[in-house]
């Protein structure tokens, strides 16, 4: 029979699949002999059996009772016991971290007898009883039995009035026990269950379905976590820091997540259970504070701080509660961080000989480097500086201040940028943090949820800034000096200090962009990132080319790395005041007015080809023909008609009507565009190849590619390779001819395509689009959110490559192109040529290079280095 629960004693931390972070490392520090009150976790594989069935599996609640049972002999106690009880939290905890996305209750086992029996445990403390019973009603009633938290809030806000939860007498909660009851009775229509085993019952079930609830589906979706995974269920014996002044709770990071340094960092609330810090209802102060308040405790968790992050040699984010000055561990887990502190803490590690080169490569990504090359903003601009609060993730956001994050979403889906403004935020709060541009909270320490979520997703967080008064009713917030700032100004945070400003502030280039442009690696970031990026160069195999149609982006290109160009894109060419010139190819009604408007445009296409290839030096340069319809480079259709209509139009004006209506389809993606059109018009291409020719004459060492897009049949490659080998041997110049792989039966009869092409670029923009049958411009608006909410994409096919269907072709393509000319160079050229995911696809596959746009060549080349450090090993040559 399957075994569905473990007890702290029998995991270790690499269970996580099984029994999910929290649970896992709860058993890597009892392992340890570090304070960890006792208790037991519930599998990963019996919360898919529940959400799949409906129902525990069969022998999962025996297990419970017995591993229950067991926990009761250890301490001494039964849960709920009237007179001595047992209490314990069940607490949710997947694979990956999910912070406050599923459910947590704590005090499970109080009732109106045994809540007498915690007060004499506690030497008679009445309101310490009386306020963790309270908790546990609203905990429950909330998460468990799905009311209204606000209700539960509003009562709270009632008796409380302006003073702290902590001056509230044992009386005054006893009586807001009653009132929570009443509220637990009026929404279900049932008493709220006293019995302890009952209230356990109904929390773990609670803790299951939490893993389908929308906040983390949400969060799932923007973490790219897999839906399938589970969460397990962590039941432990409470501990409890709401005792008195001599307890407390608090979470500690082993360097500061924010920045890399090295410190101490974390917070502390006095007199408070653990969800009050990370909720952030009051401040707390600085972890540093502890030393006076309890200085053993203090001196206990920095050794113990010290002892996790040597184990598990990386920064540890941790939760800890003191009762009656006794330190407890109640989680670890390798710490959420910004994206400076990742590549810090990585070159960091390697200088103290806790990790290698290779493992700091594999400890950066991809996506945060990207984000440290987002603009900050600039230096003494004039703006009002209204306040400032904790930087919690860095970063500058400018936007509209709105106080919901339903208000977030919809002025996100306009296209307007926002800052999402809040007392604090909850879990509940994730789809306006996901919208906005940066959040903004009065209350909470950097530990607080809107700190650890913001950092988690790269999200600009400026929080506990107290100085602002924020109504939300009123959706407003007014700054020191009376300034008021309402829904819809204009404010500019800065995650980096702390500052918020009235009024859009300037940005200029990152410290890491000026060192990718060539500035030297002076700042300490910028160190870190100079030397993981030379590592991860040495270790990759995949090339990184760039996606550039003009001297300007491909010289940038190659300062940011580049080894040459893998799609120039020659349409561009033919923008602007250029257009004039297709319109005579179009409008030539014979051979030698064809051939004129070619020889005009010829001289122009050939400088630019001698600048990009200047610009390369001696790079190779893959220069794709001509794809789009000619009809985009005429004139409106509408505009042309009304012109005609109203009689101002000029006969050329007529003539170029009647070329629109000739030229229109109905599906012009499917239509005369790519190698037909070079089939079609006589000479377009072979004007093309000959500038392409005359200008690597001119510019000593260059590499030309020539590309034909959109081929699906062998032979209409043959017939424009034919004619381009002519003309290249007459110029006297080599270049390879190749095709893009951009239709699907071009993939499917790779082998006989690679008898005539002698490289393979994968356009996988239109590749996805015919695989899929989707028009990119018109389904990404029109359904793709309601397929992301459904889960058939995990996330857009045009931002990662669907390994399983367009990825398959690619493959196919890729082993079969190769079978038949084993030295086939094969590269890709769509967007995803920057995406982290399909970079690392691209490795497995076999390709031998990527490209991208100039601003992600660092994003592929370091994600190249990752790929091949993780051991793909799969190259089909």
């Amino acid at each position: 029979m399957a075994k569905y629960v473990y007890d702290f004693t029998e995991g270790n931390k690499d269970l996580k699949d099984l029994l999910g972070g929290k649970g896992a490392n709860l058993a890597e520090m009892t392992n340890l002999g570090l304070p960890v009150p006792p208790g037991f976790t519930i599998t990963t594989e019996a919360c898919r059996h529940y959400l799949a069935e409906g129902a525990v599996p069969r022998g999962l609640e025996e297990e419970i009772a017995q591993h229950l049972s067991a926990l009761e002999a250890r301490m001494g106690r039964k849960l709920g016991q009237s007179d001595d009880p047992l209490l314990v939290s069940v607490r949710s905890g997947a694979k990956f971290s999910m912070p406050g996305m599923m459910d947590t209750v704590l005090n499970i086992g109080l009732n109106d007898e045994s809540v007498h029996g915690l007060a004499k445990q506690a030497g008679g403390n009445e309101r310490f009883a009386w306020d963790s019973y309270r908790r546990l009603v609203q905990m429950f009633g909330k998460t468990v039995l799905d009311i209204d938290g606000d209700r539960f809030e509003e009562a709270l806000e009632s008796v409380k009035g302006a003073r702290q939860d902590t001056d509230l007498s044992a009386e005054e909660l006893q009586r807001l026990v009653e009132t929570f009851k009443g509220i637990v009775r009026e929404e279900t229509g049932a008493d709220f269950p006293a019995d302890p085993r009952e209230q356990m019952r109904l929390a773990i079930k609670a803790v299951f379905e939490s893993w389908n609830s929308g906040r983390a589906v949400l969060y799932r979706r923007q973490e790219r976590i897999p839906a399938d995974l589970g969460t397990a269920v962590n039941v432990c014996s409470m501990v409890f820091g709401n005792v008195g002044d001599d307890s407390g709770t608090g979470v500690a990071f082993t360097r500061d997540p924010g920045s890399g340094r090295q410190g101490i960092y974390g917070d502390y609330l006095q007199n408070a259970q653990g969800e009050d810090v990370v909720a952030g209802i009051r401040n707390t102060v600085p972890l540093q504070d502890l030393e006076h308040i309890d200085k053993d405790s203090y001196d206990n968790l920095l050794s113990i701080m010290k002892t996790l992050e040597n184990h598990y040699r990386d920064l540890c984010d941790i939760e800890f509660t003191v009762e009656r000055g006794k330190l407890w561990m109640l989680q670890t887990r390798v710490g959420k961080r910004t994206a400076a502190a990742a590549f810090r803490i990585a070159t960091q590690l390697v200088d103290q000989g806790l990790i290698s080169m290779d493992e700091a490569v594999q400890r950066v990504t991809g996506d945060q480097l990207a984000q440290l090359m987002f603009p900050r903003f600039a230096q003494d601009t004039g703006n009002k500086l209204l306040t400032k609060g904790m930087n919690a993730s860095p970063g500058a956001a400018v936007g509209k201040a709105v106080f919901s994050s339903p208000r977030a979403v919809e002025l996100a889906a306009k296209g307007e940028d926002v800052i999402l403004v809040r007392r604090e935020t909850t879990p509940d709060d994730l789809s306006g943090m996901i919208a906005a541009q940066g959040v903004l909270t009065s209350r909470g320490g950097k530990t607080s949820h809107a700190a650890v979520v913001a950092r988690g997703m790269g999200k600009v967080c400026v929080c506990g800034a107290e100085e602002l008064e924020v109504s939300i009713s009123g959706k407003k917030f007014t700054a020191p000096g009376g300034v008021e700032v309402v829904e819809g100004d204009v404010i500019s945070i800065d995650g980096s200090t702390g500052e918020v400003f009235l009024g859009e502030v300037p940005v200029a280039d990152s410290v890491v962009v000026e060192y990718f442009e060539g500035a030297e690696p002076e700042d300490e970031l910028v160190r870190a990132v100079d030397r993981i990026m030379r590592h991860a160069d040495s270790k990759r195999r995949l090339g990184v080319r760039a996606n550039a149609d003009n001297p300007e982006d491909s010289a940038r290109a190659r300062r940011f790395g580049a080894q040459g160009i893998g799609l120039c894109r020659t349409e561009h060419m033919f923008l602007g005041e250029r257009r004039q010139l297709v319109e005579d190819l179009v409008l030539a009604s014979d051979k030698e007015e064809r051939q004129a408007a070619l020889d005009a445009l010829a001289p122009l296409q050939k400088s630019d080809f001698i600048g990009i290839f200047q610009a390369m030096e001696g790079l190779p340069v893959t220069v794709r023909l001509i794809d789009p319809p000619l009809h985009e480079f005429l004139p409106d259709l509408v505009d042309l008609s009304v012109k005609v209509a109203l009689g101002n139009a000029s006969d050329k004006d007529k003539r170029l009507l009647d070329a629109v209506r000739r030229l229109h389809e109905q599906n012009p993606m499917l239509g005369l565009r790519g190698v037909r059109l070079g089939l079609v018009i006589p000479g377009l291409f072979a004007m093309q190849v000959r500038a392409i020719a005359e200008a690597a004459r001119e510019v000593p060492g260059a590499q030309p590619e020539i590309m034909i897009p959109l081929v699906g049949a062998v032979q209409e490659l043959e017939a424009v390779r034919e004619e381009a080998l002519g003309i290249l041997a007459e110029v006297g110049v080599e270049a390879l001819i190749g095709t893009m792989i951009e239709v699907p039966r071009a993939a499917l009869t790779a082998g006989q395509i690679a008898e005539a092409a002698q490289f393979f670029s994968f356009g996988t923009n239109d590749l996805t689009q015919m695989t899929w049958g989707f028009s990119r411009d018109d389904v990404e608006a029109a359904f793709f959110s309601r397929y992301l909410e459904l889960g058939i994409f995990g996330v857009s096919p045009f931002e990662t490559l669907d390994r399983d269907g367009v990825g398959r072709l690619v493959r196919i393509a890729a082993e079969e192109g190769r079978r038949t000319r084993p030295d086939l160079k094969l590269g890709i050229c769509g967007e995803h040529g920057g995406d982290p995911d399909s970079v690392h696809f691209c490795h497995e596959v076999g390709l031998d290079y990527v490209s991208c746009s100039p601003f992600r060549i660092p994003v592929a080349r370091l994600e190249a280095g990752r790929a091949a450090l993780a051991g793909h090993d799969s190259d089909t040559r």
